[in-house]
């Protein structure tokens, strides 16, 4: 069995998006012990953002192919999704919408032949957990509702795009354990991220059963 878990956030000490990540692969580890993890770590080791330019223009401009290293890097990076029995991405919000380093993966995947949005979508139903983790609070009545658009294009992309079988969760309010300007809101705050690990252990069981041999 192979895990894919993809990491965005910048940070390593105190990322609350790796934290319930880890919570979900130890639940998946647990079904799966001995279970291969292939790791793609977006937020120390980020992609290069010219590979996706030299890929995109020789898709409109055939005298202009891509050069090997960027063919070579969307072969691999396809190859680990490809290989994988099932999925973790873990992806905080940055600036109301999904970090830099993770658009640039999934314009990079989105040109790969086989996971394209003209591929034969060899991912499809097979069973990924996303974890999400919010500085502030988006939900319904909230000043910023609607201003969270990571969600639903990460939802469009890996469910709707690659086909997955996608299960989520999620933590607000993070900024609130560091930013006196939010510590009234800090109760709150522990509330969410104690059910934001409670989903993530749950869904982290549930894929495992799904993606079962």
């Amino acid at each position: 069995m192979n895990l894919f878990r993809l990491d965005a956030s910048i940070r390593t000490e105190g990322s609350v998006s790796r934290a319930l990540a880890d919570t979900a692969e130890r639940a998946w580890l647990a079904e799966h012990p001995g279970a291969v993890v292939t790791r793609r770590d977006l937020g120390l080791q980020p992609l290069p953002g010219d590979a996706w330019t030299a890929l995109a223009r020789a898709v409109v401009d055939p005298a202009s192919p891509a050069p090997a290293e960027a063919r070579g890097l969307l072969d691999r990076l396809g190859a680990e999704l490809l290989g994988a029995d099932a999925f973790l991405f873990a992806v905080p919000l940055y600036n109301w919408n999904v970090p830099a380093q993770v658009k640039t993966w999934l314009d990079l995947i989105l040109n790969h032949p086989r996971l394209g949005v003209h591929g034969d979508w060899p991912l499809k139903g097979k069973p990924a957990v996303l974890v999400l983790s919010r500085g502030g609070g988006y939900g319904p009545g909230t000043p910023k509702e609607g201003w969270d658009h990571a969600t639903p294009y990460l939802r469009r992309i890996l469910a709707d795009v690659f086909g997955l079988d996608l299960h989520i969760a999620e933590a607000e309010l993070t900024h609130a354990f560091w930013n006196p300007e939010m510590a009234s809101l800090r109760g709150l705050a522990e509330q969410s991220l104690k059910a934001g690990h409670e989903e993530a252990a749950e869904h982290g069981l549930r894929i495992a059963g799904l993606s079962r041999v």
